[in-house]
């Protein structure tokens, strides 16, 4: 690699250090840590094919300024905990923001196939769902009780196994990355073609509305997140599919950090997500307005959480800066 080339596509991680160290606002331990080891990567780099080079003396100084920084101050924040939600979650979503989009485009194009693989064919969701629970599917509508399958079993014991399942789902998600982004990809996409053929059928049926309320209630939390546990995995697979400057295990190293945090980060909405399917799934009885309020809410916490807040814990310190 030519040493311009080097410059060119990576002087803007470097000016973000830069801001980091004349910045006062809050910076994550993890995310100076993870400044450092791209940094120091990319001093070994130049070291070894620009050594004599004044970008390789910019480097050694800039990484040696993160260093002081970083073993200046040890001592562990109290608020860490929070801080973890707050402030590195978020950081890590926004540098992760290309992955989340990709993750969330494969998994609306698996919808839309499995929908309309379902409408063309109306045994399709046998395939993806199961003869066992179409046909008990079946017999809900024909007694009237269609969304009968959120009310089978108690509201506690049902939350822990549905919580569970749900992180152990996105785990899985996230550890396919292992096997490549496509492995987590593929996951992703029969996740989507599952709830399209699904929502398909339920439409067949002349119940469309009636099971978007009661799917998208406790859905727009647990649907998303397993979204961003997609995200997650392709991160981690190309960590080390695509290791660029890096060597690959460093990168995948790198990347498995990224990525668990992102896995981490989701857990408080599966318990969320899970709440809601055991103790408000099951009360079709409420009507549209409360259900659709409680969407309204869900949608909002993910703008504000996923969109909004990764952009502002981003840009926030240069723009008070400026």
């Amino acid at each position: 690699m030519k040493e311009v080339t080097f410059i060119r596509q990576n002087i803007e991680k470097w000016r973000n250090v830069e801001q980091m160290l004349e910045g006062d606002g809050h910076v994550a331990p993890d995310r100076q840590a993870d400044a450092y080891i791209d940094l120091t990567a990319d001093l070994a780099f130049a070291q070894t094919h620009f050594p004599r080079s004044r970008i390789t003396l910019y480097l050694n100084t800039l990484a040696s300024a993160l260093h002081n920084r970083i073993y200046r101050y040890k001592r562990e924040d109290v608020s860490r905990l929070l801080t973890f939600w707050t402030h590195e979650v978020p950081l890590t979503i926004y540098d992760a923001r290309r992955t989340l989009l990709a993750s969330f485009i494969i998994f609306a194009v698996s919808i839309v196939i499995g929908a309309v693989s379902q409408w063309g064919d109306d045994s399709f969701c046998r395939l993806i769902l199961g003869d066992e629970y179409v046909d008990m599917t079946l017999r809900n509508i024909a007694i009237g009780e269609p969304m009968a399958v959120y009310d089978s079993g108690a509201e506690t014991e049902m939350f822990l196994g549905i919580t569970f399942n749900n992180i152990l789902v996105s785990f899985k998600v996230f550890v396919f990355g292992v096997l490549t982004s496509l492995a987590t990809g593929f996951l992703l996409f029969q996740n989507g073609v599952m709830l399209g053929s699904f929502q398909t059928f339920f439409f067949q049926q002349g119940l469309g509305f009636e099971s978007m309320l009661a799917v998208w209630l406790h859905g727009t939390l647990e649907i998303w997140a397993i979204i961003v546990a997609g995200a997650a995995g392709i991160t981690l697979g190309n960590g080390w599919l695509m290791p660029g400057t890096y060597g690959r295990l460093t990168s995948f190293m790198m990347a498995a950090r990224r990525g668990l945090k992102i896995i981490v980060g989701t857990v408080p909405v599966f318990i969320m997500a899970g709440f809601i399917e055991s103790f408000a799934t099951r009360h079709t009885e409420w009507g549209t307005w409360p259900r659709l309020a409680i969407i309204s809410c869900s949608a909002l916490f993910i703008a504000y959480y996923y969109i909004f807040l990764p952009y502002y814990r981003h840009h926030g310190t240069t723009q008070r800066k400026d």
